[in-house]
């Protein structure tokens, strides 16, 4: 089979495919190079077998693996994976070492499998991340978890935004270390001028959009929040 430098007429640059995991039917998120077929996971929570055939059917090369945040079910299964591809974790920002250092225990409490893991780099605001060809911009949104970082592809008009916002909600702040009013800054400061047209995938549930969340979502509309 030839190789191409260059992705097929009308393919868009970046590919993205989603994979519930774990019985809280977490995102898992599968993004690849359309011309390198280079591709990340984001938020590896679990459901190994589930992985590996959604990779295997693509067809992509996994280069490393993504985590947005250090709750176990986005990334209890991480380390193992990362470990069986000899790829690099990055992720989240390293304010959730606190989150990451008892993925353990937490998998005992939810009768899950998890283990704790150190990325091999940390992420903070500002930073890029490459896959393939692509780079993706690093916004750190705490809130409902510290350390919680969201992955932008300004091209695509598509960021994976774990936790931090839901079609309709937000994520949750009851958790240790969470804080609502620096959920909502996050949200209102940091996503919101990316722009109204930027699809989001949240860690559970469907896809929205930025500016369809401004008009409608009932804790961060403009109107809510005017």
């Amino acid at each position: 089979m030839s190789e191409t430098n260059q992705p097929a007429p009308g393919e868009p640059p970046m590919r993205v495919g989603i994979i519930p995991v774990t019985p809280l039917e977490q995102n898992c998120s599968l993004i690849w190079c359309t011309r390198t077929m280079k591709g990340a996971l984001i938020d590896v929570g679990g459901d190994l077998d589930k992985v590996r055939g959604a990779v295997a059917k693509v067809g992509v090369t996994i280069e490393k693996l993504l985590v947005t945040h250090g709750h176990m079910d986005h990334c209890g299964a991480t380390a193992v994976y990362a470990r069986e591809l000899g790829v690099p974790i990055e992720g989240p920002h390293q304010d959730d070492i606190f989150w990451l250092d008892r993925l353990e225990e937490s998998g005992r409490q939810y009768r899950m499998p998890a283990e704790n893991f150190v990325p091999d780099r940390w992420l903070k605001d500002g930073d890029t991340v490459t896959v393939g060809d692509l780079v993706l911009n690093v916004i750190h949104c705490p809130g409902h978890t510290p350390g919680h970082v969201v992955f932008h592809h300004p091209e695509s008009h598509f960021a994976v935004v774990g936790d931090v916002l839901f079609a309709g909600s937000i994520g949750r702040t009851d958790f240790p270390m969470g804080n609502h009013q620096q959920l909502i800054d996050s949200i209102t400061q940091k996503l919101w001028p990316l722009g109204n047209d930027v699809t989001f995938l949240p860690g559970h549930g469907p896809t929205s959009t930025f500016g369809r969340e401004r008009q409608t979502n009932s804790f961060v509309s403009d109107y809510m929040l005017a």
